[in-house]
């Protein structure tokens, strides 16, 4: 077995904090004592910035604040038409957000800080590099490490900017006055947000990083694509984009002096990676995802020397998978060969790290806890004996009743030529048909019936204890850095960029259905013709619950965003009157439109909004008078509309 528990970047922390208008988004993420004359002075300490740069990811992807995961695609779950808010009683954060509401001025300020946080190290490493007298045979690591400041600077401005809308665009480490102004992302911040990742594409080495958790050259090739077609699609409002087209100016920088940037650039580099990246899709969906584990798959299978005591457990569902097809098999799992860039995860999570940037859970992939289940035997969440194989957790952001009901309505095909995605229960759990002991709690909210199956952890009949992951049985693992198993021992890889999404981007762009058919065929569904709906399908079911269909609703809607028939609204309006379970009671209805006074829910939050959230009134105020609050959020819309209200 692979040892992935103790392998991940390194990290240099800094402690900053924002505390006026002056020195807000100014890190200085260098070590005490040393000087921006004497720092870095030789490639190692570059090699230092760089881990900083980097690590800001670990809080996004672990860190806890406010009652909510820090993860960005986590939060877009929950916007989604594909996840409900759920959880306990006293889990309103979550609610919230998935009525697009708040339930104080700040609540959504933690991601804001981390985001420029990681900018301003990005920033400093850019400006710095050549602190260090580098030979020419020193050239090409130069390049790359400077390559990866640009591309680690446009991720974290393209997360700001699809999170809070326009912002201001913080290119230097010298905060000047005009800087802090609030600029237009459609025209100033999308133009450097695509420089950067150019920049990035042509300083990096040909070459893939191969798991390190590093970005490289193809990373930067896919996010042109992922922020190019949301440029197109939600500013421009090119609708179709296999028939339509939209040209960008770029921004003049080290890497970037192409002038601009069109549909056709954005297609060739999409290409280079399917031609040169060496990527292929897994053979099996499944071998994704941690439960189909090979000590999983073995305790399935009697063990590897058929030696499993009688009555114990068997998990039907990767029963016919081929052993080398498990998670943590070679190319399989963290570090799989359709694994383009990800956050990494390790055990050294710790209740004393302290900071702005850091978090005591940071280095778990913590949302394996957040959409743990919250069984309500015996009041005990998640007892072995009644949801195996599945651990326990918090059990906020359940999929939604529209996912699953509109993904049965595809399978079904109209009533003919009925097909099964095995997508479907990869991703997904029905608790009712898939997990016979399982009950809700008293206290549950908003569930549907489903859970995620996707970053679910995962127990063994082999592990000691109820809580224990099957990660505390892999080779490396000596015991919980976290000292708490189910809190601590979640390391699975966050995937924010897979082969998948290049080929169905590739589709989407061209029209040329050869790219999704890879897709659909390692699905075992039927290949379908390019259709715009057969591509927004498709991307639905293979990114289910990874955080991408929010933004793609987005994008679709186009220049209809401020409508309430958009693409994204009416998607999350037919939330409304689905069967959910509240109070450990199955079948109760709850019409899901009360997030407003009116009642027109959903659609109208969506048209004021358009998916932005609001920008923290804290920053608004450091910013006095620079920063603004956004449409729908702001004194223009009533209180009323925007302030969450207890349902239950």
């Amino acid at each position: 077995m692979k040892k992935y528990i103790l392998s991940s970047l390194a990290v240099l922390s800094a402690a900053t904090m924002f505390t006026s208008c002056n020195d807000m988004l100014d890190t200085d993420p260098r070590v005490t004592e040393l000087t921006a004359a004497t720092f870095p002075g030789k490639p190692g300490d570059v090699e230092a910035l760089n881990a900083a740069t980097y690590s800001i990811m670990n809080t996004l992807g672990g860190g806890d604040q406010s009652g909510i995961l820090n993860n960005p695609f986590y939060w877009w779950s929950l916007m989604s038409d594909d996840c409900y808010g759920s959880g306990g009683l006293q889990d309103n954060v979550a609610k919230s957000l998935h009525h697009f509401t708040t339930a104080s001025a700040n609540q959504y300020e933690q991601d804001f800080i981390l985001l420029y946080g990681g900018i301003s190290r990005a920033n400093n490493q850019i400006e710095t590099i050549d602190n260090v007298q580098w030979t020419e045979a020193q050239k090409a690591q130069r390049n790359q490490l400077l390559g990866e400041g640009y591309f680690m600077r446009g991720f974290y401005t393209l997360l700001l900017t699809q999170m809070y809308g326009d912002v201001p665009l913080i290119t230097s480490t010298v905060i000047t006055d005009e800087m802090l102004e609030q600029v237009s992302a459609e025209e100033v911040i999308y133009p450097q947000i695509l420089s950067d990742f150019v920049s990035a594409k042509n300083l990096m080495k040909p070459e893939r990083a191969n798991g390190s958790g590093h970005a490289d050259k193809y990373a930067a090739e896919a996010f042109i694509a992922r922020a190019y077609m949301f440029w197109a699609g939600f500013y421009k409002g090119v609708g179709e984009l296999a028939t339509g087209d939209a040209t960008i100016e770029l921004v003049e920088q080290e890497g970037c002096t192409e002038g601009s940037l069109n549909k056709a650039k954005v297609t060739d580099y999409l290409r280079d990676i399917v031609a040169n990246g060496g990527y292929k899709l897994c053979e099996d969906f499944r071998s994704l995802w941690q439960y189909s584990n090979s000590l999983l798959w073995d305790e399935a299978h009697d063990g590897p020397d058929g030696g499993n005591a009688e009555g114990t457990h068997a998990y039907a569902f990767i029963a016919d998978m081929k052993r080398e097809n498990c998670f943590d098999q070679p190319g399989m799992g963290n570090g799989n060969t359709e694994e383009i860039f990800q956050i990494q995860f390790m055990n050294a999570s710790n209740w004393n790290i302290s900071g702005t940037y850091n978090n005591a859970r940071m280095y778990s992939n913590y949302l394996s806890c957040f959409w743990g289940l919250r069984n309500g035997a015996t009041n005990d969440n998640g007892r072995r004996d009644k949801t195996y194989p599945f651990n326990q957790g918090w059990g906020q952001g359940t999929p939604s009743c529209n996912l699953w009901d509109d993904w049965t309505d595809a399978e079904r095909n109209g009533g003919t030529n009925s097909y099964t995605d095995i997508r479907k229960l990869a991703s997904l759990i029905d608790l009712d048909n898939e997990l016979e002991g399982y009950t809700y709690e008293k206290d549950d909210n908003e569930e549907s019936g489903y859970a995620v199956k996707k970053y679910a952890d995962v127990n063994l009949d082999a592990c000691a204890k109820d809580n224990n992951s099957w990660w505390s049985m892999c080779d490396g693992y000596t015991g919980s850095s976290l000292a708490n198993e189910q809190q601590g021992d979640h390391f699975e890889d966050y995937y924010l960029m897979r082969y998948a999404d290049v080929l169905l981007m590739l589709t989407e762009l061209t029209g040329d259905a050869q790219y999704m058919n890879l897709v659909q065929r390692r699905a075992g569904v039927p290949e379908t013709g390019y259709s715009l709906a057969n591509v927004q399908n498709e991307r639905r079911w293979e990114f289910a619950l990874e955080g991408l269909r929010f933004n793609d609703m987005r994008r679709w809607s186009g220049k209809d965003n401020h409508s309430e028939n958009s693409y994204a609204a009416k998607a999350l309006q037919a939330q409304n009157g689905k069967m959910i379970v509240c109070y450990g009671q199955k079948g109760s209805k709850v019409p899901m439109k009360h997030m407003t006074i009116d009642n027109n829910g959903w659609a109208k939050r969506y048209a004021d909004t358009k998916g932005f959230l609001p920008k923290p009134q804290r920053q608004i105020t450091l910013m006095t008078g620079k920063l603004k609050q956004n449409p729908g959020w702001d004194e223009n819309a009533s209180p009323a509309e925007y302030t969450y209200k207890v349902l239950y």
